[in-house]
Parts: structure tokens; sequence; C-alpha cells
């Protein structure tokens, strides 16, 4: 880990710190953000953000990790292909297995499986997220789908973007939701506290909306529907824990006392317009057993 510390002097006063920071290190303006957004960035002790004034006599310290060179290579796995042709691939990813590789990754990753089934995804994403268009948690058990060319991976790419495509999870959280349904509408950043966390904040959240509705209640639990107006990081987990309701056996978000082998979270519908065919096409995943057999348990304790 390499650590830059700057003291501002009257050059930088009133200046963005991203800018103020262009100046005095050997960073491209795109790879500088990239850092501020991981939360890299902190100013007199304080994680901030991009557009913040410095201020004379600041201490800014920027932490840049190690670059570490990584190839990805096939690595044959068992998958659980749901459906698949020449443009595209949906898998129902299992509990524990990451999505892509990344730097500091030393386990196989979803993407290794799935290069080694079909031999080639799409580039766009660089060379640790080929074929990548959407990621679920490690944790997280459901669908994915991965372009297996760059033509199909932009049109994929364009539905997130102007919310085409449709994703839904079931989800089962800590507390009973009295309401039958819901909208949560709480931007989403970098928690500043703790860099491994997401939170709900003003201070560099982004839109963030998902709805809910209940499917299930039990004495202390309720088993819940939830489709994704917006794609951050951690989000279901975040909105749900955030009004209290977190999702059962969140290693991140819930409380400690609740917490257990992974959240009880899976991603088990996915909508999209197929890249080729331009027909809508809605692809589905059943519940991994130990979500079966967890809600199974809350109806006898219920009886």
């Amino acid at each position: 880990m390499q650590e830059i510390r700057i003291i501002a002097d009257e050059n930088m006063n009133n200046v963005r710190v991203d800018k103020a920071l262009l100046n005095q290190v050997d960073f491209s303006r795109t790879r500088l953000q990239q850092l501020i957004e991981e939360g890299c960035l902190e100013v007199n002790g304080e994680v901030c953000k991009s557009n913040y004034k410095v201020k004379a006599n600041d201490e800014i310290v920027l932490e840049v990790p190690e670059v570490v060179e990584y190839t990805v290579k096939p690595y044959p796995m068992d998958l659980d292909i749901r459906y698949e042709d020449d443009d595209v691939i949906v898998i129902n990813k299992p509990k524990g297995l990451i999505v892509h590789p990344t730097a500091s990754t030393k386990e196989h990753t979803l993407v290794e499986g799935v290069l080694a089934h079909c031999h080639d995804l799409s580039g766009i994403n660089g060379i640790l997220r080929p074929g990548v268009v959407h990621r679920i948690d490690k944790d997280t058990t459901g669908l994915i789908i991965m372009a297996k060319n760059d033509t199909a991976h932009n049109f994929l790419a364009e539905q997130l973007k102007d919310k085409s495509m449709h994703r839904k999870y079931y989800a089962i959280v800590n507390g009973v939701i009295e309401h039958d349904n819901g909208t949560i509408d709480a931007p989403i950043g970098r928690d500043v506290n703790d860099r491994q966390k997401m939170a709900v904040t003003d201070k560099n959240g982004k839109d963030a909306i998902t709805q809910f509705r209940v499917l299930e209640r039990f004495k202390n639990k309720t088993f819940i529907e939830c489709s994704l107006k917006t794609g951050r990081t951690h989000q279901i987990r975040v909105h749900m824990s955030y009004i209290g309701y977190p999702i059962v056996n969140d290693t991140k978000y819930g409380p400690k006392r609740l917490r257990g082998d992974g959240q009880l979270l899976h991603a088990h519908q996915l909508t999209f317009i197929h890249p080729t065919t331009k027909k809508v096409m809605t692809i589905e995943a059943p519940l991994p057993d130990n979500f079966n057999e967890y809600l199974e348990q809350l109806r006898k304790e219920d009886k």
C-alpha cells in the first residue's frame, strides 16, 4: 500500500480536492476518481468525496493499493445454467462463489468457471471481468447474466442503464413487516466509517430505489420479494437494514447476535430483451436448499 500525504498550500485553497490532487500525483483523472470512490482519500482524518473544497493546511492522505497482475484462466466447475445461446449465458450462482476476480482474489470465481465452459466472453470490462454485465454478492444466490460478445454486452448494459432489465429477489428478513408493500427511496454510498460497507448517506450517496412486497409473515421473520429500480452495491441489504428489517444471516448489515452463514437473499427472476432476437425473456431460478429449509422451519414453528 502506497500512502501519499500532502499538506495543502495557499494555491490549493478552495479548489476541489480531485482537481488539486491532479497536480500533485502521477495518476489519470479516471484512476484518481476511482480511488476516491473506493474511499481511499482522507482529509484531516475523514474520508471525503471528490467535490470537497480544499482549505489551506488541510492534511490530505491518499492510500493507493498495490497493483497486482492477474490473469483470468478457465477453471472447470459445475454450473447451474438456466439459459444459454451464442450471445448470453444465464447462471444460477451458488452461495459462497465470487462473480469475478479482483487484484486480491485468491479463490476461484464464476468468471473462470464460465470461461472453462464456453471459452469466450465479451472483453468490454477488461481482463478481470470478462462478460460481466452485473454482479451479485458472494453469499447471495441466484441469477446472473453474462455476455459472450461485445455487441451483446453493450445491448444488455444499456438495458441496465435505462431500467428495461428487471431483477427480482427473494429474501427473509428479521422482524415482522406490517405493510404488504413498500418502496425504499434512499441514496446509497460508501460508509464513511467503514470502507468495506455501504450506507444510506447524503454525503456520497447515489439515488437508490428498492420496492418490496410481503409474501409470508412469521412470528419474528418476514418472507419478501424485492424489485430493484437501481443497482447500487449491496442495495437490498443496506435498504432493508436501514428500515429496521435486516436480512437474516447478513454478516455485514445484520445485528451481530443474529448473523449467520450467508444472507438469505436469492435473485430468483431476471427479465431482459434478447440482444439478437429482441424478444423479452424471463428466466427463473428455484430457491436453494438452505433457503427452503429455513422457510420450512419457520412454518413449523408457527404451527
